[in-house]
């Protein structure tokens, strides 16, 4: 298997989004999981598939070469997360329904602009299933960029989402911003399906976003050794799956997302007794 990925250009490309893909997934994934977002997260993953089939169709009806599916996938999961965002700090009584529904929407979408798109659709396909051996140096050049610029946020908004994790309330009494807070946090979520989609797609997004955190929630109690972890076990995870499916020839991005299943079962096995996610709120508490 090594020697394949040295002779082989376009393992070494896969392995390299990869990497950058678990690097955005484990630090946004943690948040998520520690939020209890992954509802949210779903919905917003699955929604892309509006934008996706839109801009393929754009690109196909009126020749609009310079349009990608991949451009859609941000449009859509940036406008989903400010729509989510927005329902639940407006109507949070009603906000499951309402991302149910955006959910179902922003799929409806896409299944009819696919419907209307000229041509056979195996490009979008390949965003909805996962294809990890078509990564361009363009697309890993824009995945570099997003994760930069999904650490550099990080870095300066750390203390904030750790806030509004814990306790959105308190966060608000000691002058945290909480509407904006969210509104970001979000972001950096639809931001990191965006990256995820180029490895595993659309559908199994969920998987490489929350199985490694979730799994590196049950390893330790403070929040960013648990990012450490998740970026380490996403890497393991691409790197077994990518392997794998070499050697049986399966579709990489199934295979990639099937190895991370495979991995959470064997913690669950395995977990002692005690709920790590609570010690990592009551640690943040008290760092604060």
């Amino acid at each position: 298997m090594v020697e394949a990925f040295f002779s082989h250009p376009f393992l070494v490309m896969a392995l390299l989004a990869g990497m950058a893909a678990s690097f955005t997934g484990g630090i946004v994934g943690s948040y998520v999981v520690v939020k209890r977002i992954v509802f949210i997260s779903g919905s917003i993953a699955h929604s892309v598939l509006g934008g996706m089939g839109l801009f393929l169709w754009l690109k196909r009806s009126y020749h609009l070469e310079w349009l990608s599916p991949l451009q859609g996938a941000l449009v859509a999961a940036l406008a989903s997360a400010f729509l989510i965002g927005w329902i639940h700090l407006k109507y949070r009584e009603r906000e499951d329904t309402v991302i149910a529904a955006i959910w179902s929407t922003g799929m409806s979408i896409g299944v009819v602009f696919i419907a209307l798109t000229p041509g056979y659709n195996v490009e979008l396909m390949n965003f909805l299933f996962g294809n990890i051996l078509w990564v361009s140096k363009s697309d890993l050049y824009m995945l570099l960029g997003l994760d930069a610029l999904v650490l550099g946020v990080t870095l300066l908004c750390h203390q904030k989402f750790l806030a509004i994790c814990f306790d959105e309330t308190q966060a608000a009494l000691q002058g945290t911003k909480v509407p904006r807070t969210y509104m970001l946090l979000l972001s950096l979520v639809a931001i990191s399906v965006v990256i995820l989609i180029q490895v595993v797609g659309a559908i199994l997004v969920i998987a490489m976003l929350a199985i490694p955190a979730a799994i590196a929630g049950t390893l330790t109690t403070r929040l960013t050794r648990m990012m450490g972890i998740a970026i380490g076990l996403g890497s393991l995870f691409t790197i077994v799956g990518l392997g794998l499916s070499y050697q049986m020839n399966w579709p990489p991005g199934a295979t990639i997302a099937l190895t991370a299943a495979l991995f959470y079962l064997g913690s669950l096995i395995r977990k002692r007794s005690g709920r790590p996610l609570f010690l990592i709120l009551k640690a943040c508490s008290k760092h604060r």
